[in-house]
């Protein structure tokens, strides 16, 4: 088997580009068992998502998880499933044509595509296609503001495997967050304030709550800043809402398996204050920056039941920030940063043009 990967045709003078890449999580191809076991199967072999050790966690993972959960999740998939497809990579590739119109108007000239870390299209394929197409600047954008070594560093080892294939690399550049980026805190608020002005400001029985996927509390204890940057941007949005610290509270969701997870809880917290006596609930969740399973399904359904069952009143989920127009400049604003010193448009060498048109025309005095 080849050491590196085939490389492209390739003339000299040939323009190189500058491309930026949106990934996102991923997400099976349909709401059926069969793609959710595959997708499944990616995902949670992963060793930077679930840390056991390999040979526990592959017993564990084939002769249990992938004969039961894909079943169970793929009719919550079906629930929220768009007729374009997936809620996750249908926001997903609309935020990447958006992009590319905003960064386009303010001068740049730059290839916007999108990729996902488990599923298709992935970052392999995504970064070989732009290499094909003359990209030797990449810059890849992983959707997650709060760092983790579970979601952002997948993509960089992903996107460095890769790497170890190429004869002929390119420049590759991540943003690691943005978790308290001024742009996406400003847009986390006008999502907010938007829904307030529909539904009401929150009164002395109402709460905002700012859930956050979970994490077992064991990564943060490893070193991983995860649960501290997601304190943040709850702090920074509360503070732009001028909220009282008794009117939010942060809380993570997603909790999967016995071991202890990050707390305060997410379904816990709802079910206590409905029967504490609070009427109203309003939740975000900022760590989405495009909807899927986890708030579509998890949240706007689940949690739902679970506030209104307690005793609660009235549940409001705040969509995630999507093609939000405030989300889409502070991202383009945030993409114009990190491209700092690369040029925005394709470039040809002279002296590259001027070799190739000697070969050219030693080429036709031999033929």
């Amino acid at each position: 088997m080849p050491r590196f990967l085939t490389e492209p045709p390739h003339r000299h003078g040939t323009a190189a580009t500058t491309a930026v890449v949106l990934v996102n999580l991923g997400t099976p191809d349909a709401p059926d068992a069969p793609s959710l076991k595959r997708y499944l199967r990616q995902f949670l072999s992963d060793p930077r998502v679930v840390e056991i050790p390999k040979p526990i966690w592959w017993l564990i993972l084939n002769g249990i998880i992938l004969n039961i959960r894909p079943k169970k999740s793929a009719a919550k998939y079906a629930s929220v499933w768009m007729p374009e497809g997936s809620p996750l990579r249908v926001h997903t590739e609309r935020q990447a044509k958006l992009l590319a119109g905003y960064i386009g108007e303010r001068g740049h000239h730059l290839t916007v595509t999108w990729a996902m870390r488990y599923g298709s299209p992935s970052i392999p394929d995504v970064l070989s296609r732009l290499k094909a197409g003359g990209a030797t600047r990449i810059l890849l954008v992983p959707m997650y503001p709060q760092y983790s070594a579970s979601t952002t560093a997948t993509v960089v080892d992903e996107a460095c495997q890769w790497l170890t294939q190429i004869r002929n690399q390119p420049e590759l550049r991540f943003i690691r967050n943005f978790h308290d980026d001024a742009g996406y805190i400003g847009a986390l608020e006008q999502s907010v304030r938007k829904h307030w002005q529909a539904s009401g400001q929150l009164s002395a029985d109402a709460r905002l709550i700012i859930s956050f996927h979970g994490l077992p509390k064991r990564s943060l204890d490893l070193g991983d800043p995860y649960y501290c940057e997601c304190q943040k941007t709850g702090r920074l949005l509360a503070e732009r809402l001028q909220l009282q610290p008794e009117q939010y509270k942060v809380c993570f969701q997603s909790r999967f398996g016995k071991a202890e997870w990050l707390q305060p809880y997410t379904a816990p917290t709802l079910q206590a204050l409905g029967k504490e006596g609070v009427r109203r609930v309003d939740i975000i969740c900022p760590g989405f920056t495009a909807d899927c399973l986890e708030t579509l399904e998890e949240i706007a359904q689940e949690g739902r039941d679970d506030f209104l069952a307690a005793g609660g009143k009235e549940y409001h989920y705040i969509p995630a920030l999507n093609e939000n127009n405030d989300w889409l400049h502070a991202l383009t604003r945030l993409v114009e940063q990190h491209l700092g010193g690369w040029p925005s448009k394709a470039e040809i060498d002279p002296k590259a043009q001027e070799l190739t048109a000697s070969l050219a025309v030693k080429h036709g005095a031999h033929s």
